[in-house]
């Protein structure tokens, strides 16, 4: 494996996240599903800050990213890592810099004193599965992901109480 160097989405990177989020999406055969579009990612990755991107850089060409949030473990009682994507462009696969950049997450969430790093895969992914395997992270079994979107999240959500913030103040329902 060649250099390979790391650096932190900024304003204005929306259109190269946006790239890697389709590319992944394709690579899932879910395009279809996306609907993020690079007013919603500078809102939510550089205003809001609800998620960071990290690119894998070689020759100084974006060539990989890892987009991640911090959770929270109340049995660790700290935050971890969930790591949302992982993608490295089919040209630099195999050489290492999917490893290299699942390496620099770890190193990250040390530096900041998270307790675990963890991710999704899909089950038919068995490329990515083996590579998952081979670094040493184990599968969580007993555990069903659930979810709630789209119209049956609204359905929840109305007539409920949401807390605006940390203040704990609470906003009026919306009837």
């Amino acid at each position: 494996m060649e250099q390979i160097s790391y650096r932190f989405a900024k304003e204005g990177d929306e259109e190269k996240v946006l790239y890697f989020i389709k590319e992944l999406a394709s690579y899932e055969k879910m395009l279809e599903e996306v609907v993020a579009t690079e007013e919603l990612l500078r809102e939510w990755l550089f205003e809001k800050q609800k998620a960071e991107v990290l690119f894998a850089m070689k020759d100084g060409e974006e060539i990989g990213f890892a987009l991640f949030f911090h959770n929270f473990s109340t049995f660790l009682g700290r935050a971890g890592i969930y790591l949302e994507d992982l993608y490295v462009k089919p040209e630099y696969r195999g050489c290492g810099y999917g490893k290299a950049l699942l390496k620099e997450l770890a190193c990250i969430a040390l530096e900041r004193g998270c307790g675990r790093l963890e991710w999704w895969c899909l089950d038919w992914n068995q490329p990515s599965i083996d590579f998952y395997i081979a670094m040493g992270a184990e599968p969580m079994k007993d555990w069903t992901v659930y979810r709630l979107a789209g119209e049956a999240l609204e359905r929840l959500g109305r007539g409920g109480q949401a807390r605006s913030g940390r203040d704990g103040s609470i906003l009026p329902s919306p009837r």
